[in-house]
């Protein structure tokens, strides 16, 4: 069934408004994907707050023009699918490459990151980093970190001379000889 020049516009203007505010994205091809498989990377993608389309080469790349992911959108040829977020681009990343260690018939092209195009080798190295969640817990602790320490040796001199004075008490050093209990 052909499509009409005004359904391809449509598509274009929509896949264009869906990518204006994107910075991220990988773009993939897949021979013999089931729709079970299919429908199994919508899914993962969908949870790493990712959406996922599979668009014609021309439309893509003028759906493309004037956004940040203009410049991995050039020149496809093949079967193209793109899968791009506004959110994290680690987790997107993750999800893909599990994804596509899991099905062979899936793989990418060309990967877009903060604008900048990346290689295949560059979005398997953006996968194994950590989120920006984990990034940030991390650089928590690490500010939190000595401010703790401080506190923990503050609080060691106290309970220091606490446990010296219950000693002495303990052995009667402060009141004569005689221990506290005879005493009482």
């Amino acid at each position: 069934m052909a499509v009409t020049k005004a359904k391809k516009q449509e598509q274009v203007e929509k896949l264009s408004k869906d990518l204006k505010n994107v910075s991220n994205a990988v773009v993939a091809t897949y021979t013999r994907l089931t729709v079970t498989q299919d429908y199994e990377l919508r899914k993962a993608l969908r949870g790493a707050g990712a959406k996922y389309k599979v668009v014609k080469n021309t439309l893509a790349e003028l759906a493309a023009k004037g956004t940040k992911v203009e410049e991995g959108l050039k020149n496809l040829s093949g079967v193209t699918s793109i899968a791009y977020t506004t959110g994290d681009p680690v987790a997107m990343a993750k999800a893909l490459t599990k994804y596509a260690k899991d099905t062979p018939e899936f793989t990418f092209k060309v990967g877009v990151v903060e604008g900048r195009v990346i290689s295949i080798k560059e979005i398997e190295a953006l996968a194994s980093m950590p989120s920006k969640e984990e990034l940030y817990s991390k650089l928590l602790f690490l500010i939190n970190a000595p401010a703790q320490r401080l506190v923990t040796v503050m609080n060691a001199v106290g309970r220091d001379v606490a446990v010296v004075i219950s000693q002495g008490v303990e052995k009667g050093k402060f009141k004569g000889d005689a221990p506290v209990e005879a005493q009482a």
